[in-house]
């Protein structure tokens, strides 16, 4: 399921008791493990259903100048159908940051991965009206995230290897060190 492509939700579908109830399961789930965001792929259903929402506690442990430099900020939950992705900025290397990420799918691992820094989203919130949210930083790395799971892609296809390993272990090898301490030492 996560390898293969999320099938479009139909008209059809909208406003559903079952399309409801999806989004309802996906909420519980994201905010019981506790995560950022999830993708439909993730619990079993291939539907291209994405959810997200940061909240100021999952942000309680982040220094003032680590949030600054994640570009990290709270935002209300949001659900989209269908979602597009857009990547903006005109050189995709200064346009680019890389941040250890991790997955609910690949519990307890994380690695560097490099995203694009601003995209713009279009799809259908859950009743069925068009979104479109534009959007930096952290919250740009969420969605990209999610709506690459309904691709069929992991973290893992997009990481820079050297710098895979278990969240515990990265904390304490790499922990004060900034991102581009980590990449020199691992040659990443």
């Amino acid at each position: 399921m996560l390898r293969a492509r999320a099938a479009e939700v139909e008209p059809a579908e909208i406003g559903s008791k079952a399309l409801r109830d999806l989004v309802r399961t996906m909420i519980e789930a994201m905010r019981r493990a506790p995560g950022v965001g999830l993708a439909a792929p993730q619990i079993g259903v291939s539907k291209r259903v994405i959810v997200l929402e940061d909240a100021e506690r999952l942000m309680a442990t982040l220094s003032p100048a680590a949030r600054a430099e994640k570009g990290r900020a709270p935002f209300p939950l949001k659900t989209i159908l269908n979602p597009v992705i857009e990547l903006c900025g005109a050189d995709e290397k200064s346009a680019q940051a890389t941040f250890f990420e991790g997955c609910l799918s690949v519990p307890g691992m994380s690695a560097l991965v490099p995203r694009r820094l601003e995209v713009i989203v279009r799809g259908l919130d859950e009743k069925g009206d068009m979104l479109e949210w534009q959007t930096t930083g952290w919250p740009a790395r969420i969605l990209q995230h999610e709506v690459d799971h309904l691709e069929g892609t992991l973290y893992v296809d997009r990481m820079l290897t050297r710098t895979f390993g278990h969240n515990d272990e990265i904390g304490q090898s790499f922990g004060s060190l900034p991102i581009a301490g980590v990449r020199e030492l691992l040659r990443a």
